[in-house]
């Protein structure tokens, strides 16, 4: 079965429950725009959010969060805490629960990445994998990148990322 086959199948799986959370010292439900922005595209594109947690970049709170999440999500989309200073843990609390990565996620976000930032693109620790059944997806903070993700790699992929966890 080819690539076209497998998005037709996952094309026919109603829609997808989708966990959001966004890592940051500073933001609330009430200021965070990328989990406001992520909310409405996932329910535009006719799927539905099974749950969102604003949580402090420590290593505890992101896996409560994640482990809460993947209970009813197929996907995961955590956005926050990928960069390389003393606070940012997400990638290295997430890393060590992934079950199989997706290299290729990280990889392309960085070259599309580099399109928009330029060199600075390297310094991101985005990261993908299956863990519990769901696809945990892990994303820079920054509004740019939140779009990036979602609108290039993300969007055109979430039906056929969740199908594949399924099955």
């Amino acid at each position: 079965m080819g690539t076209e086959a497998h998005r037709a199948a996952a094309a026919t799986q109603g829609p997808i429950p989708v966990g959001l959370v966004t890592v940051s010292d500073t933001r609330t439900p009430e200021t965070d725009d990328n989990g406001s922005w992520l909310r409405e595209q996932v329910e535009t594109g006719g799927n539905r959010v099974s749950g969102y947690h604003v949580v402090r970049d420590e290593p505890a709170e992101v896996r409560a969060a994640v482990d809460d999440l993947v209970a009813e999500a197929r996907v995961v989309l955590v956005n926050g805490g990928t960069g390389v200073s003393g606070r940012d843990t997400t990638y290295d609390t997430l890393a060590a629960l992934l079950e199989k990565t997706l290299p290729g996620f990280g990889e392309l976000f960085r070259m599309l990445s580099y399109e928009q930032v330029g060199a600075a693109a390297m310094l991101s620790r985005a990261t993908a994998g299956t863990y519990r059944g769901a696809v945990v997806v892990s994303m820079p903070g920054s509004p740019k990148a939140v779009r990036l993700a979602w609108e290039k790699l993300l969007e055109p992929e979430l039906a056929h990322l969740a199908w594949e966890v399924g099955r």
